[in-house]
């Protein structure tokens, strides 16, 4: 196969695909269906035609027929007056005229029996196209059934163009979804570990770090001094003041004294303190 035939070939198979995809069987039988009417038609037109040439020869026969009848007659009065060559010149025509009128008989019957076998074609293809259209409304319901059933199916499976299409956009709206997703939760994590803070301030780590202890020691120290103003020292406090009274041998009457209204202050600042807690849990509540 040469080049051009298979290039040919290949030209045909795709316009053939093509074809194929765009046919529309419902619209092919509509379209068969319509020929074979206009075929029938033609049909009838021809025998219409056929039938009125005959009609016309059957006319030219019954003229020729009655000029027969004609010629005779003048045959007749011919030869009543004695007048022979009269009388052969009429038989003369006579003559010619049923030679005619044979003729005409002949052509009468050839066209009768090519209008019998059109009217049997014409029957025959009748019954055709009755079949062809019973069957084509078959034939087009089932199909319009099959493609409803298959459009029904692609819906449900997702199988159908549109449906693709549709299962298409889902994924890429979940695509994007899942990054803006992500995009926030990077944006809050960026955010808990100060790097857009970091990014709007002029301050380097170290200062940071040392504003971080900084700011440790000062809350440290005033978390002592409120020990301290409610009575509650810090360990280390404690354990030198257990150190000095083991080495001066023990407390005195008097420190022994002002130890217990220290108590007894102590207890009063705690109720205190504990009765304004109360409070503002009140205030909270309410």
């Amino acid at each position: 196969m040469g080049v051009l035939s298979r290039l040919s070939y290949v030209v045909r198979s795709k316009i053939n695909a093509v074809l194929n995809r765009a046919e529309d069987p419902a619209e092919t039988l509509d379209y068969s269906y319509e020929q074979m009417r206009d075929e029938l038609q033609e049909v009838k037109q021809g025998i219409a035609d056929l039938t009125t040439q005959k009609k016309r020869l059957e006319m030219q026969k019954r003229k020729l027929e009655e000029n027969v009848e004609k010629h005779n007659e003048q045959a007749r009065q011919a030869v009543s007056q004695d007048r022979e060559d009269l009388a052969r010149r009429a038989l003369e025509k006579k003559k010619t005229k049923m030679t005619q009128i044979e003729e005409l008989e002949g052509q009468i019957a050839d066209l009768q029996n090519t209008q019998d076998n059109l009217v049997e074609k014409k029957n025959e293809l009748q019954n055709r196209i009755e079949e062809f259209r019973t069957k084509k409304e078959s034939m087009k319901a089932r199909y319009e059934a099959a493609e409803a059933q298959s459009r029904v199916s692609e819906a449900m499976t997702g199988a159908g163009d549109e449906m693709e299409d549709v299962g298409r956009a889902i994924e890429r709206a979940e695509e994007r979804t899942e990054d803006m997703e992500a995009r926030a939760e990077a944006m809050d994590e960026l955010q808990e570990s100060g790097t857009f803070d970091d990014a709007l301030s002029d301050k380097d780590s170290l200062d940071r770090e040392l504003e971080e202890v900084r700011t440790t020691g000062e809350v440290d120290a005033e978390l002592e001094t409120l020990k301290s103003e409610m009575g509650k020292g810090s360990t280390t406090t404690e354990s030198a003041d257990a150190e000095a009274e083991t080495e001066t041998g023990g407390e005195t009457d008097i420190e022994a004294e002002l130890d217990t209204d220290v108590d007894v202050e102590t207890e009063l600042a705690d109720s205190e303190v504990e009765q304004e807690l109360e409070e503002l849990r009140d205030e909270e509540e309410n």
